[in-house]
């Protein structure tokens, strides 16, 4: 690969040989302030999903969480929907900004929808 800035379809083609390792970028270069950086990078957390992934997250942030405009946008089905967003939300690291004090206050988002029952899970998991 060359150190100019690839398209989206390299790195897709990167990502899809690592086979879900990790990645250390080495060296970031960026042409119009001629600079280089060498040093140890990781991709960011989006950027490790697949292209479908990133094209789905991409659409439910233009849609501004909208789920019916998402059904709308993809043609499928609430559950479908949710689901996607499921197995996507696992593959990403969160900072838990407002963590819960208690097992009851994680019951309590799990029981207004706040949290799914995987989140409620890890949450009761780490106030152990």
């Amino acid at each position: 690969m060359t150190s100019e800035l690839q398209p989206a379809s390299d790195w897709q083609d990167l990502l899809r040989i690592a086979q879900g390792s990790a990645l250390t970028i080495e060296r970031v270069r960026i042409p119009e302030k001629q600079l280089a950086i060498e040093g140890q990078f990781t991709l960011p957390e989006l950027a490790r999903l697949n292209l479908e992934d990133q094209v789905f997250v991409a659409a439910f942030v233009r849609s501004h969480g909208t789920i019916k405009v998402m059904e709308q946008t993809f043609g499928v089905s609430y559950p479908t929907i949710k689901a996607r967003l499921n197995r996507i939300s696992s593959q990403l690291e969160f900072v838990e900004i407002n963590p819960s004090s208690s097992p009851t206050d994680v019951l309590q988002q799990l029981n207004s929808g706040e949290i799914s029952a995987s989140d409620a899970i890890r949450a009761l998991e780490a106030l152990k």
